[in-house]
């Protein structure tokens, strides 16, 4: 809107000092000069400073508003992947990359739409002081403008939701079949994974292509009837003014009005050239938001659930777990008093980390019954009291004090701090600067295997959750890392349940029991 102004007050000054130096009834600046001058000059500043701030503040509100999104959203995908049939990949591309695109559309494309709605209709008022006659033309151009325009959002929206969808299917694919390698490698399945990808990135590609055919096409509605709408302006003022209109003159224009309706004309479709050039943000973000919303709606609420109590005992009876074609493991029995330190062991693929996963949703349960405190419950219910730390921990692109308080619990800074150093974490937070402001990609770069297995494992303890379910915490440390983390763990079980799947004696010899896999 002030940008529209700004305009407005600069074409008047630039037509007013035409007007008295070069038009038919020149007379010279003299004061009234310096006058229109300094207009000219203040709505040039005026106009600048205006797109500078709508950007800045547009930027900023967009950081806050993707930040919270991720905060919410993040680990309520995490913790409910398998029960909604989703790969981890897909989620990841979900919650870090696709939320990422969200930001240029709340941050530009939104801006710009309120922009693009209120500075033609500002414009086009301004316009009919000077000459009405112009101002029908620009509102008529506006008319077949907008309907194109629909016409090709409407293709535009499923369009993009499709290579959305696609995108998030390839960044899914590429990320299993990563962690995935080995096992692909050892049974010689590496062509028919690459075939699944290029099926995927040909899907993409083709997407993408009709994503960019309905982008031009959109782009030449626009240019078409943007410079439609200047040359019939030029045209009539230019013939009314040589006084060749092939009928009646229905208004009187002189030089200096003629003027100031000329060098508003491209200033009309300004705001709307704008709004196309950030219209792939518009397709990116809309496209997002739909993704989450549908994941969204998918993920089980929990927020009445009567297992949201603090949990006191859990058992597991009879249960078995199997994934999709896979063997099936189990059955399993527990029974893990209120508190405690407890291990699963047993050989390498025997299902460890799958019964854990299995505990908080992500893995389905075939048969079997879990109680809390004697009452039974669900998988996905039993959740809301669990925390989890798994052997590789999702990082996200934000400081470690969003990754380690991500559902942001009432935890202060000192005992944060105090924690990682317990975990051994103190030495590498001091070298990096900026203690929990620290910034971390969600690839870990810089971090070892063991860094990153600590920070889930600090995430995990300082979550206000009475169950810890923990995958290898002690794996790749050495033995006084392990050791440490080992005694943290056996003061955490006095007053709640941990369960550690573990390889490592030194938990298992500390543990107060053990829940053999064969």
């Amino acid at each position: 809107m002030s940008d529209a102004l700004a305009a407005i007050f600069f074409a008047l000054a630039l037509a007013q000092l035409l007007l008295l130096h070069i038009g038919p009834q020149a007379r010279g600046g003299g004061e009234t000069g310096w006058g229109w001058a300094l207009l000219l000059i203040v709505a040039a500043l005026m106009r600048g400073g205006a797109q500078g701030m709508a950007a800045l503040l547009g930027q900023r509100a967009a950081a806050i508003a993707t930040a919270a999104l991720r905060a919410r959203i993040a680990p309520a995908l995490m913790m409910s992947a398998t029960a909604r049939g989703r790969i981890v990949g897909e989620d990841a591309e979900l919650a870090i990359t696709g939320i990422d695109r969200i930001e240029p559309y709340l941050a530009r494309f939104l801006p710009l739409r309120h922009a693009a709605i209120l500075s033609p209709l500002l414009i086009a008022l301004a316009v009919v002081f000077a000459s009405w006659v112009s101002a029908v033309i620009l509102l008529a151009t506006l008319i077949p403008f907008g309907l194109g325009m629909a016409l090709a959002g409407s293709a535009a929206r499923e369009a993009s939701e499709g290579q959305f969808g696609a995108l998030a299917r390839l960044g899914g694919l590429f990320v299993d079949r990563v962690r995935a390698l080995p096992l692909i490698l050892s049974f010689g399945a590496e062509d028919r994974v690459a075939r699944h990808i290029g099926v995927a990135a040909q899907d993409l590609a083709e997407r993408t292509l009709g994503v960019l055919r309905i982008a031009f096409v959109s782009s030449a509605i626009l240019e078409f009837f943007s410079a439609l709408a200047v040359a019939l302006v030029a045209v009539y003022c230019g013939f009314a003014l040589l006084e060749l209109l092939p009928f009646a003159s229905p208004e009187r224009l002189d030089f200096g009005s003629a003027f100031f309706v000329l060098a508003l004309a491209p200033e009309y479709y300004l705001g709307m050239r704008r709004l196309a050039a950030a219209y792939h943000d518009k397709q990116q973000g809309e496209a997002a938001l739909a993704a989450l919303a549908h994941e969204e709606r998918k993920i089980p609420d929990r927020s009445s659930d009567p297992a949201r109590k603090m949990a006191t005992a859990l058992a597991l009876s009879d249960i078995v777990v199997r994934h999709p074609g896979g063997v099936a493991i189990g059955p399993v029995n527990a029974a893990w008093p209120a508190a405690g330190l407890h291990a699963i062991t047993g050989t390498s693929g025997a299902g460890k980390t799958s019964l854990l996963r299995a505990l908080i949703g992500q893995v389905p349960i075939e048969r079997g019954e879990i109680r809390l405190d004697a009452a039974a419950a669900d998988a996905s219910a039993l959740t809301a009291n669990c925390s989890w730390a798994g052997q590789r921990a999702l990082l996200l692109p934000a400081t470690l004090r969003a990754n380690l308080l991500i559902s942001r619990w009432g935890v202060s800074d000192a005992d944060a701090l105090d924690l990682l150093d317990v975990l051994g974490l103190g030495a590498l937070i001091a070298a990096r600067g900026g203690g929990l402001d620290w910034l971390v990609d969600d690839r870990g770069s810089g971090l070892s295997g063991g860094e990153r297995r600590r920070i889930g494992l600090a995430r995990a303890l300082l979550a206000p959750r009475p169950i810890l379910l923990l995958d290898e915490p002690t794996a790749d440390l050495d033995r006084v890392a392990a050791e440490s983390i080992v005694a943290l763990l056996s003061r955490t079980a006095r007053d709640r349940l941990v369960v550690a799947a573990t390889h490592d004696p030194l938990l298992i010899a500390a543990a107060d029991g053990r829940t053999v896999l064969a």
